[in-house]
């Protein structure tokens, strides 16, 4: 079975330019061919796929423009990543997936650089380092928790916040817990609390811990100097101290981007223990209702605290560690009334608003409205299997 790692590196002052330079060559790729279709549609109105744009790259552009000869200094196969990856944002694009391909920008950090296994001594893997195609011996900062001599399928290695990490697909054998099965579960989402079970687990929102708080709170002020300095650039930008200004503007950029990044490890390694805490209980199956998060994006009032509470990505790893578990995942229909129907009498309250936090029954239940909810996603009848 393939699983994916992700781990933090510390590569040396030459590997890291070759990381730039592969990262940089990888973005300027990849937005030229959204602009080379862009252009063509324009003027012949077809689209180019990406084994045509690659030969004309190679056979037509780079020869007649020797100003991009630089294109030449990585690894041919990144740049053909690079394109296949974009005619993959293309083919989403067509398919009502996703919206028209965008064009990648530097201080965002979101081009990976890919480097291709060329033969078998590529990409292997020892306890505190591991071997990358063109770069070399790579120390890895976080080691001890990869199967040593792994077989790595491909890898590519990132950068974000001045850090730098390494992303391999490896093929190896998933331990499963043979822990005997429990009752199963079910699972309501919520804002007030991350995640009510039915067995009364309760997970609180992270996001209300003072440690988030006061990152959050840090992270205003250092945007607001951000914003001054930018402000200040404007003002100095026929003085020779506007050079001094940028270097200032590009530190602070990386003190914002180390906060964003900071938010994000508290948020995700949130959701990993939680994953694990479910997990680990052996429920025969895990009920969760399938949650219209576009919809409720919508809510002007709610949008940032929906978005930070990461319900896709929670959904998406549980339903990948359920599956690896041999655990089955429910998703119950969107209007399912999980929270309006009473779990001792199957009574509706339909005058139920956000504001009643306690679920009370003309049977005489009352309860909590979101342990309500989860009582109810367990013992639905109507679901599908994830």
């Amino acid at each position: 079975m393939l699983r994916a790692y992700k781990m933090e590196i510390k590569p040396t002052k030459e590997q890291k330019l070759k990381i730039h330079q592969t990262i940089g060559v990888s973005r300027f790729i990849y937005n030229f061919y959204i602009a080379h279709n862009k252009e063509a549609y324009k003027k012949e109105n077809r689209f180019v796929s990406g084994i045509e744009f690659s030969k004309w790259l190679n056979n037509k552009y780079i020869p007649n423009n020797e100003d991009k000869t630089w294109i030449k200094e990585v690894s041919s196969k990144a740049t053909k990543q690079a394109i296949m990856n974009g005619e993959k944002a293309f083919k989403k694009f067509f398919k009502g997936e996703s919206d028209f391909p965008k064009f990648k920008k530097k201080k965002n950090q979101e081009v990976k650089a890919y480097f291709p296994k060329n033969n078998k001594t590529d990409w292997t893997i020892e306890r505190h380092r591991i071997k990358v195609p063109t770069l070399g011996v790579i120390r890895l900062k976080e080691f001890g928790y990869i199967p040593v001599n792994s077989i790595v399928k491909s890898g590519t290695i990132s950068q974000k916040a001045n850090r730098y990490y390494v992303s391999i697909l490896v093929e190896e054998s998933i331990h499963i817990n043979n822990k005997a099965y429990s009752e199963g579960i079910g699972l309501d989402l919520g804002l007030k609390d991350f995640a009510i079970c039915s067995n009364e687990l309760i997970k609180k929102n992270i996001n209300k811990t003072n440690t988030v708080r006061k990152t959050e709170k840090k992270l205003k002020r250092e945007q607001r100097k951000l914003s001054r300095k930018y402000e200040s650039l404007k003002i100095r930008n026929k003085n020779v101290k506007g050079e001094a200004t940028r270097q200032n503007i590009q530190k602070q950029i990386v003190k914002v981007q180390k906060l964003h990044q900071r938010l994000t490890n508290i948020r995700t390694d949130y959701i990993n223990k939680t994953v694990s805490e479910l997990i680990e209980q052996k429920p025969s199956f895990i009920t969760i209702e399938n949650l219209n998060i576009k919809g409720m994006m919508k809510n002007k009032n709610l949008a940032k605290s929906i978005a930070q509470q990461k319900f896709y990505e929670f959904t998406a790893k549980l339903i990948s560690k359920a599956n690896q578990n041999n655990i089955e995942v429910r998703i119950v229909d969107r209007f399912y009334p999980s929270s309006k129907l009473c779990s001792s009498c199957g009574e509706i309250k339909k005058d139920l608003k956000l504001k009643d936090r306690v679920y009370k029954c003309s049977c005489g239940l009352s309860i909590d409205r979101d342990l309500n909810a989860s009582i109810n996603l367990k013992n639905a009848k109507k679901y599908k299997i994830a």
